[in-house]
């Protein structure tokens, strides 16, 4: 298997990582978290099948646990105090800078966010790029950026990114300081003009858009097949596009998915990310996993090429499929969405 790279944007363009990045969220935020020993595995597997001098781009978040916690950095900690020399074969992205319940852009928040980061991540490990996990709209942005950009001249992290933000406000934020990466969902049921606009404004600044959820949360998958096979606590059965009604309404993209992979020898999965890389240069696909076999499934599809034909066909399932409920609870605004 023959691995692209790609380069990161912004401030971190001289930094060169895999096709696809490692969400590591459902290896803490479920009812039944993984071993360590198999979710290791899993990080290992992705990092040791780049090319030397690429680094594997991990994503995590500072309360991704059952209980809004940092479980998910005190896994990565001993993942680094175990194997200290994989620190420097990963780029490690972390979302955080909310407090009750909402997202909070205010130097107070952001810097304890920060340090309550590297604290459970541990001293093997620093971290690449922080990110507010959604956009205070009650704080000016120029302020919140100004507040990041302190805090990287101050050595807690390096890097910049956005989450759940809006082509206007990529731009804006982007005039103040070099954005590094903008973390939004895409997927052929996650595509709409909000997705374009960022997608399009990201590719002229230089800024990689991390596609998160480029599997629909595992709907695209086919894999579950209605909303019993999801875990009890599962938190995919209080989004809309899980509730019954709607997740039989949309059975027709999976179906249709599912056609041209196997014309094409593939998994609807892979089919997925393989479209979402083919979006652009600057875009890296996002899909978790807790599984080697499965983290380096993921890797082979972002080395996938689609034909014109086959990317016309996806298309076409995208845009004669309208998608039934929205990607959260009910409201953008609710979800802090497009910030």
């Amino acid at each position: 298997m023959t691995i692209k790279t790609i380069k990161l944007g912004g401030t971190a363009s001289d930094i060169t990582v895999g096709p696809v990045a490692h969400g590591l969220m459902l290896m803490t935020w479920t009812p039944n978290p993984v071993s360590d020993e198999q979710a290791f595995e899993s990080i290992k597997a992705g990092v040791d099948a780049l090319p030397t001098g690429t680094k594997a781009f991990l994503n995590s978040s500072e309360f991704y646990a059952m209980d809004f916690g940092t479980a998910n950095l005190e896994l990565l900690s001993r993942f680094y105090a175990k194997y200290p020399d994989y620190a420097d074969k990963t780029f490690l992205s972390v979302k955080g800078g909310v407090r009750n319940g909402g997202p909070d852009g205010s130097m107070e928040c952001l810097r304890a966010s920060v340090d309550k980061i590297q604290s459970a991540l541990g001293p093997n490990k620093k971290l690449d790029l922080f990110e507010p996990a959604r956009i205070d709209r009650k704080t000016p942005l120029e302020t919140i950026m100004n507040n990041l950009v302190t805090l990287v001249k101050e050595g807690k992290f390096s890097h910049i990114g956005l989450s759940e933000c809006n082509a206007n406000t990529l731009r804006k934020a982007n005039e103040i300081y070099p954005i590094t990466a903008a973390e939004i969902e895409v997927s052929p049921w996650s595509y709409d003009h909000n997705q374009k606009a960022v997608i399009s404004t990201a590719r002229e600044l230089n800024i990689t858009v991390v596609a998160y959820s480029p599997l629909g949360r595992g709907y695209l998958t086919g894999q579950i097949k209605s909303t019993s096979d999801l875990p009890e606590g599962d938190i995919r059965s209080r989004l809309t596009r899980f509730k019954e009604e709607n997740f039989k309404a949309n059975w027709a993209i999976v179906e249709g998915l599912q056609v041209i992979a196997k014309k094409k020898g593939v998994t609807p999965a892979q089919l997925s990310i393989a479209w979402v890389a083919s979006l652009g240069p600057h875009m890296l696909p996002l899909p978790g996993s807790s599984k080697a076999s499965r983290t380096l499934e993921n890797l082979e599809a972002g080395a996938l090429e689609l034909t014109p034909e086959e990317s016309k066909a996806i298309d076409e399932v995208i845009t004669t499929n309208p998608v039934f409920g929205d990607r959260y609870f009910g409201s953008d605004e609710q979800a802090h969405l497009w910030g």
